[in-house]
């Protein structure tokens, strides 16, 4: 079954969401495809966002999808496989269902790929972190743990020291001479204690981080973990449609304009399907940029063509 809209916006995320209510407010006919994974989802709060500090990421997207509703955006719970253009766009659903589309939003995000550290996955989100801006605030002034995933780790422990004086960066599988004179003045300075050995399990007791074990036996006590997880851009499909991807430390990402236009015309990205470091505030504005931009275009598009008609 194929179905024909103006708009398509692929993933149902800040983003995503965002672009769809203002084209619904637009009154242009848009689906959202949802495939549920946002990034944040380990998260109990978000934090950042004006208004929506301290909200849980789960009732945000709710809100967001009784907003679209409002405006008569359909969304609908499935998973983009593919897509392609002969004219308009033409998106494949896992379900089965082909839908087409004049324009695309790829708002599909990212996966967090953690370091394969027992015990590190099951806290993800509650005391093993990744974002002091997100999470910082909350855990102000514990006792800090870095995990060294590569020598840009050490940007990492800088970082989270604002939030804490007691912080120890644990090198892991990154050799100290890896660290340049500069990283360790910088370190010191800090007061971060630099801990080499690899970390072989992160220990917890009554649900809750209590220590880093190295792979010699000891175990330094920690009540949280910091840790930069591999960066896996969802870009299969913007691939697909051909678009021009740049190569950076967090993974390939789409070439796009200042209104999140790819390469290929008529397909936006937003949120972090764009680049690693959006906040959930700065998905919803490039959301936004995306869906007025596009409103706009196919606005002109439609003018020109009546004006073309009547010349005929």
């Amino acid at each position: 079954m194929t179905e024909n809209y103006e708009v398509v916006v692929v993933g149902g995320g800040a983003a995503g969401l965002s672009a769809a209510l203002v084209l619904g407010r637009a009154r242009r006919h848009t689906l959202v495809v949802d495939a549920g994974e946002p990034r944040n989802a380990p998260a109990a709060h978000m934090q950042g966002y004006l208004s929506r500090d301290g909200m849980s990421p789960a009732e945000f997207l709710a809100a967001g999808r009784e907003e679209i509703a409002r405006y008569g955006v359909e969304l609908v719970r499935d998973r983009a496989m593919d897509a392609g253009r002969d004219g308009d766009f033409a998106v494949a659903l896992a379900s089965g269902r082909t839908v087409r589309a004049r324009r695309l939003v790829v708002a599909t995000g990212l996966k967090d790929e953690l370091p394969a550290v027992p015990g590190l996955a099951e806290r993800f989100g509650r005391d093993v972190l990744h974002c002091p801006y997100c999470h910082g605030w909350e855990v102000r002034d514990q006792a800090f743990g870095v995990l060294a995933t590569t020598a840009m780790s050490v940007h990492q422990a800088l970082m989270v020291s604002q939030w804490s004086q007691d912080v120890t960066f644990f090198l892991h599988t990154v050799a100290e001479d890896e660290l340049s004179d500069d990283d360790l003045r910088r370190l010191a300075a800090a007061g971060v204690k630099v801990v080499p050995g690899e970390v072989a399990e992160v220990v917890a007791a009554d649900d809750r981080l209590t220590g880093v074990r190295l792979a010699d036996g000891r175990i330094h006590d920690r009540e949280v973990l910091f840790v930069a997880p591999r960066a896996v851009p969802r870009t299969d499909l913007l691939r697909r449609l051909g678009a021009e991807l740049r190569e950076t430390p967090f993974g390939a990402y789409p070439v796009v304009d200042e209104t999140g236009l790819t390469t290929v015309p008529g397909v936006w990205s937003a949120g972090n399907a764009m680049g690693f470091a959006e906040q959930v505030v700065n998905a919803a504005a490039g959301g936004y940029r995306a869906g007025a931009t596009i409103n706009g275009e196919l606005l002109m598009a439609d003018l020109d063509a009546a004006v073309a008609a009547v010349r005929v």
